[in-house]
């Protein structure tokens, strides 16, 4: 702004200024992934972004409206009233008072009415919420503390997680083609929930949940957990991102590579796979015990385990806990929440993860 004020050798002085600082100054840290938004301000609707979002929406709005118009109406009315049929003189008496027969039907039908209206028009949207097409792409979801894994049937060994990191893509879906869940938790009840779609269904231990839905608009798009499910439930959220269908499946196969990069090592490898499979959820990095025990120290270290034995952590232990993770429990801890991820993991992949244990000194 200052440059607008200034004769142009001058501007040209200060802009090789501003460069020259711009060039010393040490890059800026990357800024941290935030979610995707929602709305456009705090009184927005979220985002309309599948078939279902305008029909809800309506709904509610319709519901928003009656509610308004009965309150402004009954408070207007009871100011008239308190107005109109105010005491008059000390000595006024009130006057006989009957029943209204027109009236008393009317404040009883007209609410009644509009009751059947909502729950005709909600159960229209209920039905549709429920009955997904025989053409539609199904997709498991499973709920763990406290992230979610998602696999692709028709794709085999293809799989995306959540992470309490940071917001990580945890699905893809192609727009205009309908998508099936079929939902499930390996511990506590859980809530999958896109506010964008307008989709929301319990995810239960022990049983199959079911929604579906069709995405109508490109981008990315919050999940949640809505089920308090532990005291980390708050970061069990992710990303669904939604592509053209021509570009679906390569974009699914290439984010579900768990691959080492050329200029990555292989302990820095481990701590993406740390990060993209859920690890975090379990085990912290900085001593603290989570679920599971931290990874800080943890290598080389004497454990004592449930059943009174002890054992000196080292690559086997790592990675028959990562296969077979009811063999050896650390005593504390029950091991309920640890999945095993024998067919998920190859040896590269658990190498990797056991050398970035190494490096949690």
């Amino acid at each position: 702004m200052l440059s607008m004020f200034l004769a142009p050798e001058t501007k040209e002085a200060a802009k090789a200024a501003v460069g020259n600082v711009a060039a010393a100054a040490p890059p800026a840290p990357p800024a941290p992934k935030l979610p995707p938004l929602e709305t456009l301000h705090s009184w927005a609707m979220p985002t309309q972004a599948s078939t279902f979002a305008e029909s809800t929406d309506n709904l509610y709005l319709f519901i928003v409206f009656l509610d308004a118009f009965f309150f402004v109406l009954i408070l207007a009315a009871m100011g008239y009233f308190m107005w109109k049929y105010k005491r008059r003189s000390p000595d006024q008496k009130t006057s006989s008072i009957t029943h209204n027969g027109k009236i008393e039907f009317l404040w009883s039908a007209i609410p009644a009415v509009l009751l059947v209206v909502i729950f005709a028009w909600a159960e229209i949207d209920f039905i549709k919420q429920t009955t997904p097409p025989a053409d539609a792409i199904d997709i498991r979801v499973t709920g763990r503390q406290w992230f979610w894994q998602v696999d692709y049937p028709d794709y085999p060994g293809v799989s995306l997680t959540s992470s309490t990191e940071e917001p990580l893509i945890t699905m893809i879906v192609p727009k205009g083609r309908p998508v099936r869940l079929i939902m499930t938790s390996e511990d506590v009840l859980h809530s999958f929930y896109v506010p964008a779609f307008r989709v929301k269904k319990d995810v239960v231990p022990g049983r199959y949940t079911t929604l579906w839905f069709e995405a109508t608009r490109v981008g990315e798009f919050n999940i949640f957990c809505t089920e308090y499910c532990g005291d980390r439930h708050s970061s069990m959220a992710g990303v669904i991102k939604v592509l053209e269908p021509a570009s679906f499946e390569a974009a699914l196969r290439e984010a579900a590579k768990l691959e080492q990069k050329p200029t990555e090592s292989v302990a820095d490898f481990g701590g993406r796979i740390y990060t993209r499979r859920g690890c975090n959820a379990c085990h912290t990095l900085n001593g603290d015990p989570a679920t599971g025990p931290t990874w800080k120290g943890l290598y080389g270290k004497s454990e004592t385990l449930a059943d009174g034995t002890t054992l000196t952590v080292d690559d086997n232990y790592i990675k028959e806990s990562i296969l077979q993770p009811q063999a050896k429990i650390v005593a504390g801890f029950t091991g309920a929440n640890m999945p095993s991820y024998q067919g998920q993991l190859d040896d590269k992949q658990i190498t990797a993860i056991i050398d970035f244990i190494k490096q949690q000194k």
